[in-house]
């Protein structure tokens, strides 16, 4: 499998500022990687309702982050109150995925539940074993613009749940460079990482014919948003991870060099 994307170009739909890892990886597996950044993360427009929950933190039982971009902006906005790790003490800590506890882990937070499966349900399940139900006092830090299984979910059981936006999720511009070489065919894979990536993807581009260009997914929920804008997903990892992404782009490259 070795070389299988040398000379790919691979098209990165992330926002700029989550995009270096990704580029990263493609890079060092031979492939052009086209910047596209269809989305942005900015910030909520009311730092109210997570300044709330970071004041009264003792009464939850459970902090839940479901992305690395919720880590990142919760404890960011721990520190503007002069607030860290150590204020945590006492609440179970669940993290969607690796890569989400791996950026837990960068604030000094192991967390007590990650899931086989990185996708809310999986979250669900294993909280619900955990004991979390009626009376539970939960904490989730997340995008204002998200899937709601979770915390509704979780409030059909009886917890009682407070999502609080750390970050907001926005158009990003693309590049029309990159665009205008999606249109001339010179694009051997497209790259998504989120469902907001497929749909801004699709406003941006409009009319590009795909029919053949490789199009990878991260996992389920992803896909199934590509497939219901028209797109046929061709690669989708086991696991939900921008290493795996790219591990599987690879495989699917080489096998089709075999085929």
């Amino acid at each position: 499998m070795a070389g299988a994307l040398q000379g790919r170009r691979v098209v990165v739909t992330r926002a700029a500022s989550q995009a270096a890892p990704l580029i990263a990886l493609l890079e060092a597996a031979g492939a052009e990687a086209l910047v596209f950044p269809t989305i942005e993360i900015v910030d909520p427009e009311d730092f109210g309702p997570v300044d709330d929950a970071i004041r009264q933190i003792d009464v939850y039982s459970w902090a839940v982050f479901t992305s690395t971009n919720g880590v990142e902006r919760f404890f960011a906005r721990m520190a503007q109150v002069d607030k860290d790790a150590r204020a945590l003490h006492g609440l179970r800590i669940a993290a969607v995925g690796p890569a989400t506890a791996e950026a837990l882990g960068q604030h000094g937070i192991r967390p007590d539940f990650v899931p086989d499966e990185y996708v809310g349900e999986g979250v669900l399940e294993g909280l619900c074993v955990r004991g979390v139900g009626q009376g539970t006092r939960v904490l989730l830090p997340r995008a204002l613009e998200a899937r709601e299984v979770l915390p509704a979910e979780l409030s059909a059981r009886g917890a009682r749940v407070d999502v609080v936006p750390v970050y907001r999720t926005v158009p990003g511009a693309g590049d029309p460079e990159v665009l205008e070489r999606l249109r001339a065919g010179e694009a051997d894979a497209v790259t998504f990482t989120s469902s907001s990536t497929v749909r801004h993807f699709v406003r941006l581009t409009g009319g590009v014919d795909l029919s053949d260009v490789v199009i990878a997914c991260i996992g389920p929920i992803t896909a199934a948003t590509a497939r219901e804008h028209g797109l046929t997903v061709t690669v989708e990892p086991e696991e939900y991870t921008v290493p795996a992404l790219v591990a599987a782009l690879e495989l699917h490259f080489a096998e089709r060099a075999a085929d």
